[in-house]
């Protein structure tokens, strides 16, 4: 088991608020994580890292999933075994967490074996208790899921999750009776309302399997011996999904039998699980079902969080599109990267991630907003002051208002950060830097410092702006550590506590800052991080993870025209086409039609009725709001008894996924699109 450790220590001076259980999804260890994976890690650190400076006693849980067919497959493919695979795979994922100064306090592997050993007796307590029973399962089984699915739940014969191509599998198995919980279930989310974020992830959870009715679920497996086998029966092995759910309560020192260890009894239930949208559906229906059969209380909230997607797409290393965390840190910094990726993913929207969208970052809000304050507030007050900070108290109207910025963002971040909105405390944060940056061209330094008289009105600027610097920063330390720390320091203090965040003027009179500055981001221009890039696939070994070789790059063909090469029209033809921006006001699904959405679209003046087949990419509750391109010109059509009056223009890929086209910013609806 790895050892327990934690990276971030609480401020001294902090009272207790209580206890604070935060998880993250466990890694599935057949592979190294790329960069969408890295997201929900980094964002439950900072979850973890500003409840311990609220003064919270935290403790944060991540670690990996290590069972299952696919890794057995895997395995077999590199010529080891299951155990040396994941042994290797575990060690490069806890690195990588490592290094991204990720501040667990618990790191999980379900091989572990006190893990392993409750699985087993979890499992036949159920059985004992009725909630499993033995059967025979026929259906489609995805192995990349872990999932079984029906022939009505198939998408063009595919995995309705993944998209990949599944097989017919019949097999002796066990089963859990999920409908016996269904109503108590839904009885919960009803007395609960915040159980489930955000609220759209809820809606999707009742109206699309609640509401439709549960099927038991398959719980074990005998085609494969890759997992923990049932006690009663060695044959077969505990179902991936039980095995890892557990995972939460096993790592505290649960024990079904009732010898439960103390972390288990301090800090259970959790107050969030943080998982991605795609597993919701496990987090929020299967575990708490499990919970309730073993008679122990449910986690208090779940947040699924939207995906970070590269180039309109979800990664996937089939797909050739994965970037990876520590090859991005290598170009622009861990720090950089933490943030980043925390500000790049709106509460309920995916959010973007290429190597410009990086860099544009860390250039326009690290380098010029938060970096070259920092500098330029060092570099005037040691050459006007000699390096000395002090409060002369020469103030002016514009001061005010930068304090009641300044001291009031700490309870607007709080505010976001409740709410799981950390893009938002981010931006709040940011203000902060910004307003002090406006103060320099308010104040104007380098002005006060040409007049003896002004003086004591410059050292008060100047100590104005270092305060700001502390406290701004003292927030943003919980996104990046390492550089914040380093930003205070060079004003001769430390990060400081967050109950001292709504006062102004903690800073000592007399204060030296450093005379030898460091920078604390440097800006890059696109072609040198394109250079690096480069420089990085050429040192990339030809595997791209333990056993999995990367994909074989294809050779293009000379002089032959692309697939699907449309037939050319002059412009009289495209000008037939009438495009226009339209804006949803409302959305549902289409009953009886599971990939239907019907939108009522304002394009101009006029509302329109359109239908459009995107439910297998979009929710209702994430449509509503969006600006999109409508074919306005096109003659109504009938779908399903309803009539569409347009289309919605959507880009196809090469796999299939369809990505609705948007304008690159907000204009009036009903605007051409030309």
């Amino acid at each position: 088991m790895f050892e327990m450790r934690r990276a971030c220590a609480r401020p001294r001076e902090v009272q207790m608020n209580g206890k604070y259980y935060i998880t993250t999804a466990i890694a599935y260890a057949s592979g190294k994580p790329h960069i969408g994976n890295m997201y929900e890690i980094v964002l439950s650190d900072f979850l973890a890292r500003f409840r311990r400076r609220q003064g919270y006693d935290v403790f944060f849980q991540t670690g990996t999933d290590e069972h299952g067919e696919k890794v057995e497959n895997k395995a077999a493919a590199a010529g080891v075994t299951p155990k040396q695979f994941v042994d290797d795979v575990a060690g490069e994922i806890k690195s990588l967490w490592d290094l991204m100064n990720i501040s667990y306090d618990k790191f999980i592997r379900t091989t572990d074996a006190d893990h392993e050993a409750q699985v087993a007796e979890i499992f036949d307590r159920m059985l004992e208790q009725g909630d499993i029973y033995k059967g025979s399962y026929k259906g489609w089984y995805c192995t990349p899921c872990e999932s079984f699915w029906t022939e009505s739940q198939l998408v063009d014969g595919k995995c309705p999750d993944c998209g990949r191509e599944v097989k017919l599998s019949e097999e002796e198995a066990y089963f859990f009776r999920m409908s016996a919980y269904a109503d108590r279930l839904m009885k919960y989310y009803e007395e609960h309302p915040d159980f489930i974020l955000p609220l759209s992830r809820k809606n999707e959870m009742v109206n699309n399997f609640l509401k439709p009715g549960l099927q038991d679920l398959c719980v074990s497996r005998s085609t494969f011996s890759w997992g923990i086998p049932v006690k009663s029966d060695p044959k077969h092995v505990v179902y991936v999904w039980l095995d890892a759910l557990t995972n939460y309560i096993t790592g505290l020192g649960y024990d079904c039998r009732g010898n439960c260890g103390e972390k288990y009894n301090k800090y259970w239930p959790a107050e969030v699980h943080i998982v991605g949208k795609d597993i919701v559906r496990f987090h929020t229906i299967y575990w708490p079902i499990f919970l309730m059969s073993l008679g122990v209380p449910l986690p208090k909230q779940v947040f699924g969080h939207p995906w970070l997607l590269q180039d309109g797409g979800k990664m996937s290393k089939s797909k050739g599109n994965v970037m990876y965390a520590d090859d991005l840190a290598s170009v622009f910094g861990v720090d950089a990267v933490r943030y980043f990726l925390l500000s790049a993913v709106p509460y309920d929207n995916d959010g973007l991630v290429s190597w410009e969208l990086v860099n544009d970052t860390v250039n326009g809000e690290l380098a010029n907003v938060y970096g070259n304050l920092v500098n330029r507030t060092v570099a005037m007050t040691n050459q006007y002051l000699g390096g000395v900070l002090s409060d002369k108290k020469v103030a002016e109207a514009v001061d005010e208002d930068l304090k009641a910025v300044v001291k009031g963002a700490y309870a607007k971040v709080c505010a976001k950060v409740d709410a799981y909105k950390m893009s938002d405390a981010l931006a709040e944060i940011m203000t902060v830097f910004r307003r002090a940056n406006k103060y320099i061209d308010e104040t104007a330094p380098w002005v006060l410092a040409r007049d003896e008289s002004k003086r004591d009105r410059l050292a008060t600027v100047l100590y104005n702006l270092a305060e700001s610097i502390v406290i701004g920063s003292s927030m943003l330390a919980c996104a990046m550590p390492a550089s914040c720390e380093k930003a205070v320091g060079e004003f001769g203090t430390e990060i400081r506590a967050f109950d001292k965040l709504g006062e102004f003027g903690l800073l000592a009179d007399g204060t030296r800052v450093t005379d030898k500055p460091e920078i604390l981001f440097g800006r890059l221009k696109m072609k040198e991080v394109e250079e690096k890039v480069e420089a990085i696939a050429k040192s990339k070994q030809v595997e791209t993870s333990v056993g999995e070789a990367a994909p074989a790059k294809t050779e293009k063909k000379e002089e032959a025209a692309p697939e699907g090469t449309a037939t050319l029209i002059d412009i009289a033809k495209f000008k037939e086409v009438s495009l226009r921006v339209g804006h949803i006001l409302t959305a549902e699904k289409v009953e009886k039609a599971d990939k239907l959405l019907k939108f009522t679209v304002r394009v101009g003046e006029e509302e329109r009725t359109i239908v459009s087949g995107i439910a297998k990419y979009y929710t209702p509750e994430e449509m509503v709001g969006k600006q999109v391109v409508v074919v306005a010109n096109l003659k109504p059509a009938k779908l399903r008894g309803i009539e569409s009056q347009g289309m919605l223009l959507c880009a196809v890929t090469a796999e299939g996924d369809v990505v609705l086209v948007s304008p690159e910013k907000p204009v009036p609806s009903g605007s051409e699109v030309c």
